[in-house]
């Protein structure tokens, strides 16, 4: 194949330039500016998921630079090079800058849509149409909700309004984000979010395809305390790729891609059998013996001098070491691993004893590299227990659950809903979550999301035959395994309208295409984060006027769809917006989409800035002084509050998962099915009996046989990579090389070297 994904999107712009995309003149920056030339406006950066308060420098009304925002205490009022690139985003001569309606019927990879430019009235009159006969068909549940990136608004387009319509169906892409990654720390310690850590007091980092410096969260907070977590930590990355921190780090590991579980359980083997877990934090066995022994169960007795000695371990802290011994660490010595994770048994030996000798101050830190596959929640399970072992949960130097932040809860919407809708709400979803097969545990059965799934669902027409879907800021045509499929199902979906500041390959199969504000500077919203052991809450504003036509996704749009619904007969969603949506300040009730994208931030954030949570944090005492600040964070994070208080069954750290166990009981009660063992088999498990609530080694899965396809896949982020968005930054392409292995101007492939001698590899190849 010859052309890449960035030739791709430009030959689809010039497409689609002359129907009202590319239609803006090439802007002369002006870089020169001090004094009072211009002004410092505060918005947030959401290139990633730390989402850091960021200030742009807007003179006559044009923005010039971006920086931290001082008054930001989690990220120490830095940035790193993701919101630079911003400004090439939005004054991206190739972003969709009309509502474009498409004239060619037959849809397909590489098919021209042709769009032609169409006013807001007709595409939002066309949405409300499709609506409307979805509801009097009694069909309001075909219709879908997708979602890629968000603001915390995002309850308004995403949470409330497919509801309000009938649908039970809000998809995220979550489940090809962070699913599996909060998995493990939810069954353990049941906490279902990002992590926090004490990163300046922390002697040791195992990072499971973590590369702060680069991507995940906190990248700034990261990059700024580099320098300090280096000099008195020991750090180790564990990844298939050469990144940016495992260049820096002690150790390397480049482990076969999907076998971090293995890696896992060897370490907690390694840490039991030496006798080097935490005794202060997990216990001891009573009679000051190790009978963690290789290969061994540890007995419920032992003859001593012609004496049965009971054998019993006393826990403080954790729940089940013995059991998970028992059921699966006996005999996960690093000899066995050493060839399922490539990873030699002697260096598997000498990190995890480096990372038990640091105890409570070290963290083993799981991002989704390791563990967003088939069978990667156990991975991210077993690899965060070995925090268990340490007694690093919640302690000083250690990973913690950081501070929650206040905002406006979400009205309900049970008084606005009729018989027919509310009954509409109890239809399956289409991503058929909760079922044997998908059991997407999210503190429940069914409580996540099965985002891959819905291309399948689609072109299955299982559980029913979708009709009708809405997408903003995803493109999962792109960026979910199995492209081919949702190829397909775009093909086949009936109707499917597109909110996107850029052409992308699901925009291609888009019947509507709407045009959305730039989120760093064209919108209101806000958004809520931790880092430095600081919650946070950052505010989202307008500083320059907003390209073309655009709008807020998650809040004008959806208006002027409730607006349209409510001229055609059904006004519940306008009613319901209206209603709960007033001014904080005057009670005004919104009457236009721009007044409520504006009354709905400032509901959402009022606990913020009414002054009501300023014992919990910073002062701010009015709507005026939240956009001058621009951010709100809590106090430092107190720890240690949560050992013993885990909001698990046991309230301990739980190595042997009663939470999961709880969970499970309910799943297979929901399902009808004859034990957990069949509902670990049907979700493509392989552990059985008791081993299925302990951390354990999964076998990765497979696609292609070996032979034709020796070589895996694993990609990677990049420290310039805005979620997928930079594709058309040219300082992106400029900077490339700051990644290792990276090529300015050139998408490459990145091959071990030494795999690349077996192959007869050389740089330069097309591959």
């Amino acid at each position: 194949m010859e052309i890449n994904r960035r030739d791709f999107l430009k030959a689809t712009a010039l497409t689609a330039g002359a129907v009202g995309i590319a239609q803006i003149p090439e802007i002369e920056a002006n870089t020169q500016v001090s004094g009072e030339a211009g002004k410092w406006v505060a918005s947030t950066c959401q290139g990633c998921t730390s989402w850091c308060s960021i200030q742009g420098y807007v003179v006559d009304g044009r923005l010039v630079k971006v920086r931290g925002n001082p008054n930001a205490k989690g990220n120490h009022g830095k940035i790193c090079p993701r919101p630079h690139l911003a400004i090439q985003q939005v004054y991206d001569p190739d972003r969709v800058k009309t509502p474009l309606k498409r004239t060619n019927p037959k849809k397909g990879k590489g098919i021209d849509p042709q769009f032609v430019p169409i006013s807001w009235d007709e595409a939002i009159d066309t949405i409300a149409d499709r609506i409307m006969a979805l509801i009097k068909s009694g069909e309001s549940h075909k219709f879908a909700l997708f979602r890629g990136r968000y603001t915390h608004m995002n309850e308004i387009l995403y949470n409330t309004f497919p509801k309000l319509i009938g649908s039970p169906n809000n998809i995220s892409h979550s489940s090809i984000c962070a699913e599996a990654e909060k998995f493990g720390r939810y069954y353990t310690e049941a906490f279902w979010d990002y992590a926090d850590f004490d990163l300046d007091n922390t002697r040791y980092i195992l990072g499971w395809g973590t590369d702060p410096l680069a991507s995940n969260r906190q990248v700034p907070h990261f990059i700024n305390i580099w320098g300090k977590v280096r000099d008195q930590a020991r750090i180790a990355i564990i990844d298939p790729r050469l990144s940016a921190t495992a260049a820096k780090a002690d150790h390397w590991l480049p482990i076969i891609p999907g076998e971090d579980s293995a890696l896992a359980v060897a370490m907690a083997h390694v840490i039991l059998a030496s006798g080097a877990w935490n005794k202060s934090y997990v216990g001891d066995f009573t009679d000051g013996q190790n009978h963690f022994k290789p290969g061994e169960l540890v007995p419920e007795s032992i003859e001593v001098e012609g004496k049965i000695i009971p054998v019993e371990f006393k826990e403080k802290h954790t729940y089940g070491v013995v059991k998970w011994w028992n059921l699966e660490l006996f005999d996960k010595t690093p000899e066995w691993a050493e060839p399922i994770t490539g990873i030699p048994a002697k260096q598997i030996r000498q990190v995890a004893l480096e990372f038990a000798a640091a105890g409570s101050r070290a963290i083993s830190w799981v991002s989704p590299g390791a563990c967003m596959q088939i069978r990667g929640s156990y991975a991210s399970m077993a690899a965060h227990a070995l925090n268990g072992l340490v007694g690093s949960c919640d302690s000083v130097g250690g990973i913690l659950q950081g501070s929650s932040v206040p905002s406006g809860k979400t009205p309900d919407i049970k008084p606005y809903l009729s018989e027919e809708i509310a009954s509409a709400l109890k239809q399956k979803k289409i991503d058929q979550r909760g079922t044997p097969q998908f059991p997407a545990l999210n503190k429940k059965t069914g409580g996540g999301v099965v985002t891959a799934n819905v291309a399948n669902a689609i072109l299955d027409e299982k559980p029913y035959d979708l009709k009708m879907a809405i997408g903003y800021w995803n493109n999962f045509v792109f960026s979910i395994n199995g492209t081919h499929l949702w190829e397909k199902a775009m093909e086949k979906l009936p109707f499917y309208a597109h909110i996107a500041t850029h052409m992308a390959e699901m925009t291609m199969y888009a019947d509507i295409v709407l045009p959305a504000k730039m989120h760093m500077f064209e919108r209101y919203g806000f958004c809520k984060n931790k880092q430095n052991l600081h919650g946070y809450l950052t505010i989202h504003q307008p500083m320059v006027k907003p390209l073309g036509e655009a709008k807020t996704d998650e809040t004008e749009i959806v208006f002027m769809i409730a607006q349209a619904l409510a001229k055609k007969g059904y006004d519940a969603p306008l009613r319901y917006y209206q209603e709960n949506f007033k001014d904080p300040e005057t009670g005004k009730i919104p009457s236009t989409p721009e007044e409520f994208d504006l009354f709905a931030v400032k509901y959402f954030t009022k606990p913020i800035w009414d002054g009501s949570s300023n014992d919990k944090g910073d002062s701010i005492n009015s709507w005026k002084e939240l956009l001058e600040k621009g951010v709100w964070s809590t106090k430092r994070y107190s720890i240690g509050k949560k050992i013993d208080n885990f909001k698990t069954e046991t309230k301990k750290f739980e190595f042997y998962s009663e939470t999961l166990k709880k969970v499970l009981e309910e799943h297979v009660e929901k399902n009808k099915l004859s034990s957990i063992d069949e509902a670990i088999e049907a979700s493509n498990n392989t552990a059985r009996g008791e081993r299925v609530f302990v951390p354990h080694y999964e076998p990765s899965v497979r696609y292609g046989d070996p032979k034709t396809y020796p070589l895996i896949f694993a990609e990677h982020r990049s420290r310039l990579n805005r979620e997928g968005r930079s594709q058309n930054a040219p300082w992106y392409y400029e900077h490339k090389d700051v990644d290792p292995g990276d090529e300015i101007e050139k998408d490459v492939a990145k091959i071990n070297p030494e795999t690349a001698k077996q192959f007869g590899i050389k740089t330069g190849d097309r591959i």
